[in-house]
C-alpha cells in the first residue's frame, strides 16, 4: 500500500489526502479541505483522489463531524449513480441516440397519467415533491448506455448479473429542485452555520435522498421505454451527496460515495472508460470512496479551451467511438473529457490506499446530456433555470 498525504495544519481535526504525489489536486481544494478542518467540532476530512474545489466546500470529501452543516452536503442532496442492466438486441450508437427521449421535459403525474415509466414507482413521491420527476439536470448529469469492457473480478461481476458484452444504463442526477430548496431554507437564516436542529434537516435530507434514487429509477425507466426494452432493478445505486449519522457522528460526503462494503460507478467523462468498484474504505477514509474522475478545469476554464481545441462535432463523436446527445453547446464544451482528471489515475489512487477494488470496466455508446438540436418539447431555458438545482 502506498502511503498518503497528511497535510501540516494546526486546527485539532485531521485532513488526509488519498492520492498519489503525482495526483492532479489543486491547492485551492486542499486550503477548502483545511478551513472545513477548522470548523466547530470537525474531526478528520477524507480527501479523495478526484478532489476539486467546491463552492464553499471542496467536491470529493468525506467529512466526520460532531456537528451537522447543512452546507457540507450542498443543495443536490441524494444526487448519486445507478447503474441497469438493459436488453437490447443490437446496440449501434448512431441507430440508438435519436430514440432517447427529453429527459429535459419533466413528467407530470396528471398530464402523463398514461406513461409505463411510473411503474417504477412504489408508494408515494418523497416529500410529495412533483417538479422535475424524470429529468437529468444539468452541469455534470447524464443519463448513458454504455456496455461491460473489462470484468476484472468474475466471481463478483457474476454476482451482480454482469459480463462482459452486457448493456447497462449508467444514471447520474439528484434531487433536482428539491435539495435546493432544503439547503435554501437553512442558509437564508443560519448561513454556512450548523443546523439548530439536525432531526428536522435529517428528516427533509432522507425524503431527497429517496426522491434523488426513485429519479434515477424513473430516467432509466423512460430511456428502457424509448429504446423499446423493459426497465429493471438497479444492480448499483449510491448516493454520494448526503450526511450519514455514524457512531454517533456526522459523516458529510459531497461528491464521495459511500465505501463500506458497497458496490461503486465511479464515473469516468463522456469520452473515457467508468469503472465498477468493490468498495472496502476504513475508517481513514471515513468509509467513502472518490465518485468520479473529479474535474481539472473550471466550467469558464473549460468552456475557453475546449472552444479553442475543439468542434462542436468533435465533442459529439468521442475517442472511444460514442455519441453525446447535448442540445447546449456551452454544455458541451464545458463537460469536455479534457476538463477532468484521468480516471485511471483515480482508480489506481483508490487501489493503492487500499479503499476500492475493481470489479468491471464500462464504455460509453451514447451519452446523454440534454435534448439535441430540433428536439420538440424543449422547455424555455428560462423556466428550465428556474426548475433546476444546481449539480
Amino acid at each position: 500500500m502506498s502511503q498518503h498525504q497528511s497535510l501540516p495544519q494546526s486546527a485539532p481535526a485531521t485532513v488526509t489526502v488519498f492520492a498519489s504525489p503525482t495526483s492532479w489536486i489543486e491547492s485551492d481544494a486542499l486550503a477548502q479541505c483545511q478551513q472545513v478542518a477548522a470548523l466547530d467540532g470537525m474531526i478528520h476530512v477524507a480527501a479523495m483522489p478526484d478532489l476539486h474545489p467546491g463552492k464553499g466546500a471542496p467536491i470529493g470529501a468525506a467529512m466526520a463531524s460532531r456537528v451537522l452543516y447543512p452546507f457540507l452536503v450542498g443543495s443536490d442532496i441524494g444526487c448519486g449513480i445507478a447503474v441497469f442492466p438493459i436488453r437490447l438486441r443490437r446496440a449501434v450508437p448512431e441507430r440508438l441516440d435519436a430514440r432517447f427521449p427529453d429527459l429535459d421535459r419533466p413528467l407530470d403525474p396528471e398530464r402523463d397519467a398514461d406513461d409505463p415509466a411510473w411503474a417504477v414507482v412504489r408508494g408515494d413521491i418523497p416529500a410529495g415533491h412533483v417538479e422535475g420527476l424524470g429529468t437529468v439536470g444539468r452541469g455534470n448529469h447524464f443519463v448513458e448506455l454504455a456496455r461491460v469492457e473489462t470484468v476484472f473480478d468474475p466471481g463478483h461481476a457474476s454476482r451482480l448479473g454482469l459480463d462482459a458484452g452486457d448493456l447497462v444504463l449508467i444514471v447520474h442526477t439528484g434531487s433536482r429542485g428539491l435539495g435546493e430548496r432544503i439547503l435554501r431554507a437553512h442558509t437564508e437564516v443560519h448561513g454556512a452555520g450548523p443546523a439548530p436542529d439536525p432531526a428536522a434537516y435529517l428528516a427533509a435530507h432522507d425524503e431527497a435522498v429517496r426522491w434523488g434514487s426513485l429519479n434515477r429509477r424513473l430516467l432509466a425507466a423512460r430511456v428502457a421505454h424509448a429504446l423499446g426494452t423493459e426497465p429493471t432493478e438497479p444492480v448499483v445505486d449510491q448516493c454520494h451527496n448526503l450526511v450519514e449519522v455514524r457512531d454517533g457522528v456526522y459523516l458529510h460526503r459531497k461528491g464521495a460515495a459511500p465505501g463500506d462494503g458497497r458496490d461503486v460507478l465511479v464515473a469516468g467523462t463522456r469520452g473515457t472508460l467508468s469503472y465498477l468498484v468493490a468498495a472496502h474504505a476504513g475508517p481513514d477514509a471515513n468509509h467513502s470512496v472518490a465518485h468520479g474522475a473529479g474535474r481539472k478545469m473550471s466550467r469558464a476554464d473549460a468552456l475557453r479551451r475546449s472552444r479553442a481545441k475543439h468542434t462542436v462535432d468533435e465533442l459529439r463523436r468521442t475517442p472511444v467511438g460514442s455519441l453525446v446527445v447535448c442540445g447546449d453547446r456551452q454544455l458541451l464544451f464545458e463537460e469536455a473529457p479534457s476538463a477532468y482528471k484521468r480516471i485511471e489515475h483515480v482508480i489506481t489512487d483508490l487501489v493503492d490506499h487500499d479503499l476500492a477494488t475493481p470489479v468491471a470496466s464500462t464504455v460509453p455508446l451514447v451519452t446523454y446530456k440534454t435534448p439535441d438540436v430540433g428536439s420538440t418539447a424543449r422547455p424555455d431555458r428560462r423556466d428550465d433555470r428556474r426548475r433546476r438545482g444546481r449539480s
